[in-house]
């Protein structure tokens, strides 16, 4: 009988226990660019896989003043941190990223001999990105506004609630506006065919700056509250 009541008595207690933690749902816009922001970045790990290779680069360039030695010290530190993302078992897409960069980078200023060439990849890059995200927005299509869509039923109903657009236009614009003083800081240091300056305004202008603008759509972020999903806006045409 005893054996018997703690077995009842185990029973409701067992069916209050939740089989496990439910992982939290965005709902609103500004969650969910808080989350994809965060995805995409890396976290503080990907700030500095990405800072790491150009202080090598730097460090090694005041030294030496010789550009495979510099390139090589720039690679070696992205090989370490691709082997300890690995051991760790974490996403390895930033390491491998900057070793495809380094490597492009490399070829082509092997081809013309000029350590200038090693930031022009990153340059253009930035170049391009700024010349996308303006005519996003000059469109009204922002390009923040597809990371709202892309965890929505609908991909572009974000597109018919003003608030989520000026919402997404004003992030959109927030990172334009790093692509615009890479280039804008950049782009006279490479026709000036400063090595030594080019190299120190890549880590100056790569994650103190990303930081900054993180740290600026926060504050955006975080004072709003747009609904995901708006059943007027956000929804799809047969939404009930």
């Amino acid at each position: 009988m005893r054996d018997g009541g703690a077995d009842a008595g185990a029973g409701p207690r067992e069916a209050r226990t939740p089989a496990s933690t439910p992982t939290a749902v965005p709902t609103t816009v500004e969650e969910v660019v808080r989350q994809r922001l965060s995805l995409a970045l890396g976290g503080w790990r990907g700030l500095l896989d990405s800072a790491a290779p150009a202080l090598a680069f730097l460090v090694t360039w005041i030294t030496t003043s010789d550009l495979w030695p510099s390139v090589g010290a720039s690679a070696a530190v992205l090989l370490v941190a691709l082997v300890v993302r690995l051991a760790r078992r974490e996403t390895v897409q930033h390491a491998l990223g900057g070793i495809v960069a380094i490597a492009v980078a490399a070829v082509i200023a092997s081809r013309t001999g000029r350590a200038e060439d090693v930031f022009l990849p990153g340059i253009l890059l930035n170049a391009a990105l700024a010349v996308v995200f303006a005519v996003s927005m000059l469109t009204r299509w922002p390009v923040v506004g597809f990371l709202v869509g892309a965890v929505t039923e609908d991909p572009t109903g974000w597109r018919r609630d003003r608030g989520v657009v000026r919402l997404c236009q004003k992030l959109t614009g927030l990172l334009l506006a790093g692509y615009v003083v890479r280039v804008a800081v950049q782009l006279p240091l490479y026709l000036a065919e400063s090595t030594t300056w080019l190299a120190a305004s890549k880590l100056v202008l790569g994650w103190p700056l990303l930081v900054l603008g993180v740290a600026v759509a926060s504050l955006v972020l975080l004072r709003g509250r747009t609904p995901l999903q708006d059943p007027a806006s956000l929804q799809g045409p047969g939404a009930p």
